[in-house]
């Protein structure tokens, strides 16, 4: 088991370097058209595929890094550069953790390297859970999926929400109800191959930040999949809804996890990085600016007003990092989250965001309240890390309950 430490190796360094003179190089001078033209920014993901940074094989060496920092940091590099771009670089990723944590091994093999094509025909994938009526509130979930045994396919009709790259997508990974007798216990997941008739983009969102990444609705109309598209195979689901309903029989209380809820717990860490990466950028942005620029004859950074706003910025970004190292490691060595750290990690880090990119605005005055300076649009982006993948509402629940052990709503 690796020890936690906060010394990266060489390789790491080496990984954490080119991955930052991507986001400097490519990533940034990109960032102002790619955020007013609210288009997915092909020709930066397609960089990023010619030199490997988009690939299946860089996140698995990330994800299996031993010490459970490869992920947070490329995160950290990556939206340090910017964060619309750079989630639509990654977005791919969270459809792929859907299924290398609910699929078998022949899914994970043929259906992971499809969501990424190759750097001549780059592809992205979607993982659709979210709904217009289910969003924190996953038991009010109403796509269904039915097994059509006669055919061994599974029919999917409903509406998703919020989906990253929905529509657009090679490959969308579709959480959908299968048992609605058992609330959020009844749901699998599901692989929706390319082409496949039924499913159809609905809304594409108009966003106040994030805007390079394509987010939209999924509709499904009468969606058949072959029954090995089910993540895991129907024997495994069976087995888990039986067990299910033995204790819903004996009035038991075992808690489940749905596929839904492993991604999002997979991930948390990871978006927590992305939050760092953000403020990152908007204090390094802030301090540069308090440095050259003068009022009264003087930098304002001389000023205690701006210099302790500074101070306050850095060591909020620092115990963010920590918070998110730690529950990264504590994921990859096998540590339990007594504390629910993981939501601590994410919760942290993105309040930390809204509240450095509002303070750098601050700083640079009217300066920063103008699409000519990056802060303004780090603002903007930094308001969604409080939101997708769980609000900081649904996050502190989490905490409570699990410090408290109570059912609390």
């Amino acid at each position: 088991m690796a020890e936690f430490t906060m010394d990266l190796n060489d390789e790491q360094k080496e990984v954490r370097d080119w991955l930052h003179g991507f986001a400097a190089d490519v990533i940034r001078p990109a960032a102002a058209e790619w955020d007013e033209r609210e288009e997915t920014p092909w020709p930066v993901i397609q960089e990023a595929a010619k030199i490997g940074i988009y690939s299946l094989d860089f996140y698995a060496q990330q994800f299996f890094d031993p010490t459970g920092l490869g992920i947070p940091m490329a995160m950290e590099e990556l939206f340090w550069g910017d964060a619309g771009i750079a989630l639509s670089i990654v977005g791919t990723g969270l459809a792929a953790v859907g299924v290398l944590a609910n699929g078998t091994e022949e899914q994970i093999g043929t259906w992971i390297p499809q969501m990424y094509g190759d750097p001549n025909d780059v592809k992205v994938a979607a993982f659709c859970s979210s709904e217009p009526d289910a969003g924190s509130d996953v038991a009010s979930m109403r796509t269904r999926a039915v097994y059509d045994a006669a055919k061994d396919e599974w029919v999917l009709n409903g509406t998703k929400t919020w989906a990253t790259n929905g529509g657009i997508a090679n490959v969308h990974v579709v959480v959908a109800v299968v048992d609605p007798e058992l609330g959020s216990k009844g749901h699998a997941s599901f692989i929706v191959p390319p082409n496949t008739p039924g499913l159809s983009q609905g809304q594409k969102f108009k966003k106040h930040g994030i805007r390079a990444s394509h987010t939209a609705e999924v509709v499904l109309e009468d969606v058949r999949v072959p029954g090995s598209c089910l993540l895991g195979g129907k024997d495994k689901l069976d087995e888990r809804l039986a067990r299910a309903r033995e204790r819903a029989k004996a009035g038991g209380g075992e808690r489940v996890k749905n596929a839904a809820m492993a991604t999002f717990e997979a991930s948390r860490p990871a978006v927590g990085a992305m939050a760092v990466g953000t403020a990152r950028a908007a204090y390094e942005e802030a301090l540069e600016y308090a440095r050259t620029r003068t009022q009264f004859g003087r930098p304002i950074i001389d000023n205690q007003g701006v210099a302790f706003q500074l101070a306050d910025m850095r060591t909020q970004i620092d115990a963010a990092r920590l918070l998110v190292w730690r529950a990264s490691w504590m994921a990859t060595t096998g540590k339990k989250f007594e504390s629910a750290e993981g939501s601590m990690s994410k919760l942290f880090a993105s309040e930390t965001a809204k509240k450095v990119t509002g303070q750098a605005i601050q700083i640079l005055g009217g300066n920063g309240f103008t699409r000519e300076y990056p802060v303004e649009r780090m603002h903007r982006d930094a308001a969604i890390y409080t939101i997708f993948e769980g609000t900081s509402e649904i996050q502190r629940l989490v905490i409570a309950r699990t410090l408290s052990g109570l059912p609390i709503r």
